[in-house]
């Protein structure tokens, strides 16, 4: 009796997760008749331009989508979803003062302004500026940490981005 018990239980918890959906072990939740995406070439419209975040971002955005859904990249207007945008801002500020008046800490911020397009069901479609931050010690330059701070960034944005598109939370 307790082996068909525990068939049961095993089998229930199989099928409860196809019932609602794909859900994907990344908590992604993606319209079961959808195949593709296209991930259009975020263009850097902030007023300072690193020369290679606009690729960096958008190779990391295409990255996170293809290797945590299903879903095909297609450079094309007629696919199930889209996400277009451009980089905003690209800042770097002070974050903290020493007690003498002098900067401890800067930060490098990034704005991305975010187009996402649901063509099987629009009630999902969102534009939206996401932005995230990394500070670094004020003895060095933007230039000696840039890459390590746009790619700490880049993975916070990517998630937020993806979060919203593709979680039903």
């Amino acid at each position: 009796m307790n082996k068909w018990l525990l068939y049961l239980v095993c089998l229930s918890m199989t099928l409860i997760p196809c019932a609602c959906g794909i859900y994907s072990f990344t908590g992604a939740s993606v319209e079961p008749n959808a195949h593709t995406i296209n991930v259009h070439f975020f263009e850097n419209r902030a007023p300072i331009v690193n020369p290679t975040l606009a690729q960096k971002f958008t190779e990391a955005l295409r990255n996170k989508i293809l290797n945590q859904t299903h879903l095909t990249q297609v450079n094309s207007d007629s696919v199930d979803y889209d996400i277009s945008g451009a980089i905003t801002g690209y800042t770097i500020s002070t974050s903290g003062v020493t007690n003498v008046e002098q900067s401890a800490t800067d930060r490098l911020t990034i704005t991305v302004n975010v187009v996402f397009k649901d063509n099987i069901n629009p009630k999902k479609n969102f534009t939206q500026s996401f932005s995230r931050f990394a500070d670094f010690n004020a003895n060095q330059s933007i230039d000696q940490v840039a890459d390590q701070l746009i790619q700490k960034i880049n993975d916070q944005l990517t998630d937020d981005i993806f979060n919203k598109a593709f979680s039903n939370w």
